[in-house]
């Protein structure tokens, strides 16, 4: 394999970077975790991003490596990927998240990632060598999501409405101040068993690619896979407050029961996604739980133009860090070779 001989000091190298953006996934999604917490005033912001970030870490715990398995080998035809890839795609990933946490915009960390691996591979081989069925699963999710988290968000607030129509708005105020606490700490651990993984798949792709472990693992060292995990929940400690802002206050009010209810059917979304293998957007997700959440409570409290702009980065992050991570595969070729 013409890749087995990819030094340590650049597998070390890209093993860094990938940490990186695993950190920088943790910063830039810590709003999609803890956004509706923050905004109904049921945790203060160091509290929150402690809180998410330790449910984030227990999730190694919980969730088989499904999706890691599904970016290291189910997107890219084995053999293919080598470090310049790898550097394409992370660097890619990267600058779209700069991009967007600068702006404010809660756009996707799993889809800038996968578009910088098929930008990067699409550069070096050409798009015969991208594996159909595996991008297809996440285009489809893109829409598959959002829609989800819109739909369960909803109907928990249709079903918890009905099931405390005749308890005073006070008592329900305080009971969900509660509960939120537990549907904060599922949506969390949810980001992280999907999230964590995305990085965990590319490090497993670039090992194999170094001729470190065989196309036909099982799974990646144990090291890996606790790096990521702890990454992640780094990440999110520091938090990404200016998507916190938008998230939590801009795209609709909350209150507790309408957190509870979103963060709910967004954590369900989380679950059953990473259950199949599927690398999903937590992003994608919770802004259609709140959505879902606010459209039921009142259509007009949604500020509509907001969510289309959403939408719109959406659409973009694949191509936006696919064409990136082209032109740092070519500078890679250009600079290390």
């Amino acid at each position: 394999m013409e890749t087995a001989s990819i030094a340590f000091w650049v597998v070390a190298m890209l093993v860094v970077l990938a940490l990186a953006f695993d950190f920088m996934n943790g910063f830039h999604d810590a709003a999609n975790s803890i956004a509706t917490v923050v905004s109904t005033g049921v945790l203060k912001p160091q509290q929150a991003v402690l809180f998410a970030a330790f449910f984030n870490v227990i999730a190694i715990a919980i969730f088989q490596l499904k999706v890691a398995s599904m970016i290291g080998k189910g997107i890219v035809e084995p053999g293919i990927v080598d470090h310049h890839v790898v550097f394409g795609a992370l660097i890619g990933a990267i600058t779209w998240n700069v991009i967007t946490w600068w702006y404010g915009i809660p756009s996707s960390s799993s889809h800038a990632l996968i578009g910088g691996i098929i930008g990067a591979v699409m550069a070096k081989a050409g798009v015969s060598k991208l594996i159909g069925a595996g991008i297809l699963k996440t285009v489809v999710f893109i829409f598959v999501s959002p829609f989800l988290g819109f739909v369960l968000g909803s109907l928990m607030m249709v079903l918890v409405a009905w099931v405390f129509r005749r308890t005073s708005p006070i008592r329900v105020d305080r009971w969900f101040r509660r509960l939120q606490l537990v549907s904060a700490g599922l949506y969390s651990l949810g980001h992280g068993g999907n999230d964590a993984q995305k990085t965990i798949g590319i490090i497993w792709m670039l090992l194999v690619a170094a001729g470190y472990m065989t196309v036909d693992a099982k799974a990646p060292p144990s090291w890996v896979i606790w790096s990521c995990y702890l990454a992640i929940g780094a990440g999110t400690m520091f938090g990404g407050w200016r998507i916190v802002k938008t998230m939590g206050q801009r795209l609709t009010k909350l209150k507790p029961v309408g957190g509870f209810c979103a963060e709910t059917g967004g954590a369900m979304t989380l679950f059953l996604a990473t259950s199949l293998g599927i690398p999903v957007s937590t992003t994608h997700t919770i802004t259609g739980a709140i959505v879902g959440v606010g459209s039921v409570r009142n259509p007009s409290a949604v500020r509509w133009g907001l969510a289309g702009n959403i939408v719109w980065a959406w659409i973009f992050t694949i191509p936006a860090s696919a064409f990136v991570a082209a032109m740092f595969y070519w500078l890679s070729t250009v600079l290390f070779d």
